[in-house]
């Protein structure tokens, strides 16, 4: 009797670990164009045959696929070729489907196996990223995962990207990140469907990838004295202080990090940034410069050397601009132009043209000779003609050349591409001028913006919530669709001095900016969006991948009336319970549940906020000052 009971113990508890597993969520990010859950699952068996197309092309996704099965579910993979009795068939169409293109895939699970089809490797690539994303989150679990029941819903899904261009942005001059940082950083891109790493190699505070013709550029420019704080306000360093932070990529790095990402589908567009965010260069090679005599040459370490109270366009403190009428400027960008284009395959290089100040060329005998001898009229066409230079010794190399949107202001050529991140009208007029662009505008998908209240994130300028985030749309009303590329999101590192914290103002808002440029318009929704987010976390925190929980948190806003002030909490998410204290204690669910904006007491010195879920706090306790929040009234 007793081990009757047993069984039936244990014969209810297997059912309620299924019961658990049915209910799952399906949640794929970016949601895929087409849907269809047919009810039941497939479980995965102990062995698991993979079959996969003949010919070496799906080496990466073969070898993804046994390695991630094997792992955390502790499955014995077996690959063949062409076996169409396998558990998990990937097959590259004999004849093309011209619904899915290029990138796109039909993902079929059935409860006998598992089919993935695709046009190309990219496709498989992409169907075997959805296909992880079926199974439990401990998939991504570095280690053998027990008592987890692996099994995915039966579903037939068609999917294919929005646009081409499907671009993260990360800057590794104002803080170097490792190769392994770096390959970590294009492995969470995979998962989510991006296709182009746009890498930031160049600016005031470093220069990071190794040029075998200068080497100045990273025996010197590479290297600065460490700071530490609120990068833009250090008080400038002794001059005498070590410079030795900072870093660079070998050649044979940058071979080894290009071919990572190649094999998951990952095309990297390098940028150096010129003729304005030059500090590291002209450190290494003064005689670039308007004033070479200055002494004033120097990677920037944080102090400040840009006036940015002008209203526009910066006034340089610190000359930081390339002389665009030295000739031996255009002779050294052949040098590292000529490495860059045999180093990287992709199709254009990135010259940034951004932010590039005029006050030392205004100053400069040289700018004002080139200026007569071209009839330039106004420094916006010297830039223009400095990029015209530049441009046609990236055309020499089969390569095409990109810029920031200011390099539309001189007048950009035929060939030259827009990335728009003023917002979006200046990739608008570029696209119905007949030039292509990428949308990459600060506010939907500037990853650096605080993605919360201040009193929990590093401090900068402006904000962008992920809510905000998932409202990109990289084809914008207005725009010639022919002549957009995609969109992108950028993620600047001014105050991000590790890869963790990289993670963290990247995710979740990098899931939102992969929706925005993968999924078509209609198949948006932030309610269904978010529900897929959380479960995403569930992931992340398998892969031990950092994220911001801000969406947790309210934002803050006050008013004033009279000599009274009022705190108005706007939760970003459905579902939350909001708790506040001003007394200094920490409030829970048993506090009164804030309903409407509160009156800040004369006398109150701080106030805390926590949100709730049900019964189990969700939300950061933020603790904010009262001084700070009379500060804050608009």
């Amino acid at each position: 009797m007793k081990n009757n009971l047993l069984l039936i113990l244990v014969i209810m508890f297997s059912l309620t670990g299924n019961a658990q597993q049915v209910e799952r969520a399906v949640s794929i990010i970016p949601e895929p164009v087409s849907v269809n859950k047919k009810g039941g699952h497939y479980v995965l068996p102990d062995e698991i045959v993979v079959s996969v197309p003949k010919g070496g092309e799906t080496e990466y996704v073969n070898n993804l696929l046994k390695e991630k099965l094997s792992l955390a579910p502790g499955k014995k993979v077996t690959i063949t070729e062409n076996n169409s009795n396998a558990n998990i068939e990937l097959v590259l169409n004999s004849s093309r489907n011209e619904k899915i293109g290029d990138e796109g895939y039909e993902l079929n699970v059935t409860n006998q196996k598992i089919t993935l089809k695709a046009n190309k490797p990219a496709g498989l690539h992409y169907g075997v990223q959805t296909l992880f994303q079926l199974l439990p989150p401990q998939i991504e679990s570095d280690k053998l995962e027990s008592n987890v029941s692996w099994q995915l819903p039966q579903i037939e899904i068609v999917d294919y990207p929005r646009v081409g261009w499907r671009g993260l942005m990360l800057d590794v001059s104002r803080h170097f990140f490792t190769v392994d940082e770096i390959k970590k950083y294009i492995d969470n891109m995979a998962k989510y469907k991006y296709n182009i790493f746009h890498w930031h190699l160049t600016d005031d505070e470093g220069w990071r990838i190794e040029i075998k013709s200068l080497p100045k550029l990273t025996e010197v420019g590479a290297w600065r004295t460490e700071q530490i704080g609120w990068f833009g306000g250090f008080s400038d360093p002794d001059p005498d202080a070590p410079k030795n932070y900072g870093g660079f990529y070998t050649q044979e790095e940058i071979k080894d990090i290009v071919k990572y990402a190649l094999d998951r589908n990952i095309q990297i567009m390098p940028e150096v940034d010129v003729p304005g965010h030059s500090s590291a260069i002209l450190a290494a090679y003064p005689e670039l410069a308007c004033f070479p005599e200055s002494g004033d040459h120097f990677v920037r370490t944080g102090a400040p050397f840009l006036d940015w109270n002008t209203g526009g366009r910066p006034a340089a403190i610190y000359e930081n601009t390339l002389n665009p009428a030295n000739e031996k400027v255009y002779e050294y960008l052949d040098k590292i132009i000529t490495e860059l284009a045999e180093l990287f395959p992709f199709d254009y290089i990135h010259t940034g043209g951004d932010e590039a100040p005029y006050t030392f060329w205004e100053k400069s005998s040289d700018v004002k000779e080139l200026m007569a001898r071209e009839n330039l009229k106004n420094m916006a066409e010297v830039q223009s003609y400095f990029g015209h230079r530049v441009e046609e010794i990236i055309l020499s190399k089969g390569k095409k050349m990109m810029g920031w949107d200011e390099i539309l202001e001189g007048g950009i050529s035929p060939t030259t591409a827009l990335m728009s991140w003023r917002g979006v009208k200046y990739g608008i007029e570029a696209s119905n001028s007949e030039h292509y662009v990428v949308m990459s505008p600060t506010n939907f998908v500037y990853l650096d913006y605080m993605q919360a209240d201040v009193a929990t994130e590093p401090r900068v300028y402006a904000s962008l919530r992920l809510n905000q985030t998932y409202k990109f749309d990289p084809v914008p009303e207005g725009a010639n669709a022919k002549y957009i590329l995609g969109g992108q999101a950028n993620l600047w590192t001014e105050q991000i001095y590790n890869i963790r914290q990289a993670e963290y103002m990247t995710w979740p808002r990098g899931f939102a900016a992969a929706e925005s440029l993968w999924s078509p318009r209609e198949n948006k929704d932030w309610d269904k969006f978010v529900s897929k987010t959380e479960d995403h976390f569930k992931r992340f925190d398998y892969a031990k991948t950092k994220y911001s929980p801000a969406i947790y948190d309210p934002s803050i806003s006050v008013t004033k009336e009279g000599d009274d002030y009022y705190v108005t909490l706007t939760p970003e998410i459905k579902g939350l319970d909001i708790y506040t204290s001003f007394d200094a204690s920490t409030p829970d669910n048993f506090y009164p549940k804030y309903t409407e904006a509160q009156k800040i007491p004369k006398d109150a010195d701080i106030m805390r906020i926590i949100t709730y879920r049900g019964d189990k706090p969700i939300g950061r306790l933020i603790s904010i000052p009262v001084e700070d929040l009379r500060k804050r009234v608009r």
